[in-house]
């Protein structure tokens, strides 16, 4: 499967569907971003998981996670607007 990351939600809420930047060192350096391929809470598959609690996340296409390393999360959305 991949290497999975054991990680705690330090704040707001991590969803499945969000956009992860993987952030490294002490100059914070973005080394990569992509999607969640699975979240997951103990043993379960989640959809989301709130600030405070412990998960498990693979990330889809990188395995160099490091120790120390943050998962800086967003979503994107597209809006159309009408002329």
């Amino acid at each position: 499967l991949g290497v999975i990351a054991g990680c705690r939600v330090l704040d707001g809420i991590v969803k499945r569907n969000q956009i992860l930047k993987v952030i490294r060192g002490p100059k914070k350096e973005v080394v990569w971003e992509g999607s969640i391929r699975s979240l997951k809470r103990e043993k379960d598959d989640v959809r989301e998981v709130s600030k405070g609690i412990e998960c498990g996340i693979l990330l889809d296409g990188f395995n160099f996670i490091e120790e120390g390393d943050f998962f800086e999360l967003y979503e994107s959305s597209h809006v159309s607007q009408e002329l």
